[in-house]
């Protein structure tokens, strides 16, 4: 059986009484992109943020390819081939869209000849080609989030993590930026997506698996999460699945 890329195991984080994620273990395999779903509240940017770094974990293990990175700090991680997105984009004022991608370019790419070359093939790559040369700040949603996308790129990552990366859009800007996802996995990038938009997300992965209250409470392939009873009553409420089932039997 082949090794999965990302490996989390029984993973939990407190927050004094709280218990933001309780034991959660999943796997992301390479070269696939995997969701990570589940309702507001359900711990899953505490949960990227623990796998990226940002947060120690109260108890458990992350590991990549085989070795363990648990608490490892974001830049190490960086080095290693991990990046992340976040839910909330917040380029860098005053700087160009290029200069922002060129913040990222420069860990793989000491010299600015070199970095800059790599910061304009990631920003065609993301639909930033006509707007590279723009400050980053007059951008609109989605722009600001294909640069998000750009900055996480440009440190040339193995595993790429997404946090909502499509909320915010409409639906053409989705319908947009969804193939750029794709593209990504198929020239071997690895993906882990938290995401709401359930259309875009059950479509772009392969694998899913659901948080609820801090716990994975299921996982499989999309259509298989679609029908689980449990992620039901996790999204609409205790008793949803079953009278959802009654409806469909009549």
């Amino acid at each position: 059986m082949t090794e999965p890329l990302l490996s989390v195991e029984r993973v939990s984080c407190r927050f004094g009484g709280l218990l933001a994620v309780n034991a959660a273990s999943l796997t992301v395999a390479a070269g696939r992109i995997t969701g990570l779903i589940g309702p507001n509240g359900a711990g899953k940017t505490t949960l990227f943020a623990i796998i990226s770094g940002f947060q120690r974990p109260s108890d458990g293990i992350v590991r990549y390819r085989g070795e363990t990175i648990t608490g490892l700090p974001p830049y190490e991680l960086a080095r290693r081939g991990i990046a992340r997105t976040f839910q909330i984009v917040q380029p860098f004022a005053g700087l160009s869209v290029r200069e922002n991608i060129l913040v990222g370019a420069h860990l793989r790419h000491p010299k600015r000849s070199n970095a800059l070359a790599a910061a304009d093939l990631v920003g065609r790559e993301v639909g930033l080609a006509d707007l590279l040369d723009r400050a980053a700040d007059t951008l609109t949603v989605s722009g600001r989030k294909r640069l998000e996308l750009a900055r996480a790129l440009a440190t040339e990552p193995q595993l790429l993590l997404l946090d909502e990366v499509l909320a915010g859009l409409n639906p053409t800007e989705i319908h947009e930026i969804a193939p750029t996802i794709r593209r990504l996995c198929e020239r071997g990038i690895s993906i882990l997506m938290i995401e709401h938009v359930m259309q875009a997300v059950m479509s772009l992965s392969q694998h899913v698996f659901v948080l609820a209250e801090g716990c994975i409470i299921a996982e499989g392939t999309p259509a298989e999460v679609a029908a689980d009873r449990a992620v039901v009553e996790a999204y609409l409420g205790h008793g949803a699945a079953k009278k959802l089932g009654g409806a469909h039997g009549r």
